[in-house]
């Protein structure tokens, strides 16, 4: 009798029961190592890469800045990987739905007194949604990013785990990712330190093996984030008030997008010598006021929720009041332990121990408490208390 192979075992690397080359897959190119790296592995593996790259806003001001993704230097960096290791690649530009989906929604962000993660709602539109959709209509089996995540298959479903590195993990900008996109998606770097994709870069022979990590927001080439804001929304400079939380006038500022939840420096007022330190405690845009106060006021042990995004089915169902779980209010903080609860038709999170700085418009993203590492999903911050 003849034994039936397992179909495990005759997976390529991507998870699919063929050989590399009839796999066709599509890698989003920023034109830094990550993606740089992503593309030509694959290609090297004798997948059939196709690189695309997206022209997200305005070419000429983009190259005035090559620390930025999608800039005219990095679509350069790009087609130049492409050229070596022999694969086509196209650039489309996007700057249309980029300007609509992300750039609007950044500046009327902060002028509702909130604090945005432009890179989440570039991975939502964009991304995930536009780019994607041009991977299937390319016939693709799979679309692959240099994003710092894993995609484990766990009983046949697809589950989103954080990276390996944990200094570089990126799960906490794919929250908003659906079950649909996380079935196509491929992350072939997440089980790596970013140190073996610098030397496999060398090893590989990208121009790009030394190039610095993107920190600005893409958009921002300056980093002068307010500039864009302005230019925008002429009114977002707008003056007001800053107020300490006992009801005094402070001051004045010279518009509410300069201030974000936590805030110690820059609050354009006296520091009032002998008195403990102030921060930016609410921003009340309708008020266009700043309402500073001390440290301890930051301190909240409660999150108001919206527009949750479950991976997978929504596994609590009636059984969420009370459910322990992991979460992370800040890309670079650590997940810590809490309970959701429900308040209504609310979901709200209380956290086992206050926190700092919860700022809306960030997001709360929610890991397993069995298994830290599993994205259960997340969503985006209303207010604290």
């Amino acid at each position: 009798m003849q034994t039936v192979k397992s179909v495990t075992e005759t997976l390529n690397s991507l998870g699919f029961p063929k050989a590399p080359k009839d796999t066709r897959v599509v890698v989003a190119m920023s034109g830094g190592v990550d993606s740089s790296v992503c593309a030509a592995m694959l290609a090297q593996e004798g997948y059939e890469v196709i690189g695309i790259t997206l022209q997200l806003y305005d070419h000429g001001a983009a190259v005035k800045s090559s620390k930025s993704c999608c800039a005219g230097q990095d679509i350069y960096d790009a087609k130049r990987v492409a050229e070596t290791h022999g694969f086509p690649h196209y650039v489309l530009d996007y700057e249309s739905q980029f300007n609509d989906g992300v750039m609007n929604d950044f500046a009327d962000t902060y002028l509702m007194g909130a604090t945005p993660i432009p890179c989440v709602r570039c991975n939502q539109t964009v991304k995930f949604r536009d780019l994607l959709q041009v991977a299937k209509d390319l016939g693709a089996d799979c679309m692959a990013t240099g994003h710092y995540v894993r995609r484990i298959d766990n009983e046949g479903r697809a589950e989103l785990h954080r990276a390996v590195d944990e200094t570089k993990d990126q799960s906490y900008f794919l929250f908003t990712t659906t079950q649909e996109q996380l079935d196509f998606l491929r992350f072939p770097l997440g089980a790596q330190d970013k140190s073996v994709t610098r030397q496999m870069a060398i090893d590989l022979g990208l121009s790009v093996a030394m190039k610095p990590d993107s920190q600005d927001i893409c958009f921002v080439p300056t980093g002068k984030y307010t500039d864009v804001i302005k230019k925008l929304r002429p009114d977002a400079a707008d003056p007001g008030e800053v107020l300490h939380v006992d009801g005094r006038v402070l001051g004045t500022h010279a518009g509410i997008m300069h201030y974000t939840i936590g805030q110690r420096r820059g609050l354009g007022i006296p520091d009032g010598s002998g008195q403990d330190p102030l921060y930016v405690l609410r921003l009340d845009a309708s008020k266009k006021q700043v309402i500073v106060g001390p440290r301890k006021k930051l301190l909240k042990s409660r999150i108001s929720v919206k527009e949750v995004n479950w991976l997978g089915e929504d596994m609590f169902g009636a059984n969420l009041d009370g459910t322990s779980v992991m979460v992370k209010t800040r890309s670079m903080r650590p997940p810590v332990a809490a309970k959701f609860k429900l308040v209504g038709n609310e979901i709200v999170i209380d956290l086992d121990a206050p926190m700092e700085s919860i700022a809306p418009g960030q997001a709360c993203v929610f890991y397993a408490a069995n298994t830290p590492s599993h994205v259960l999903g997340g969503a985006w911050i209303m207010k604290s208390a």
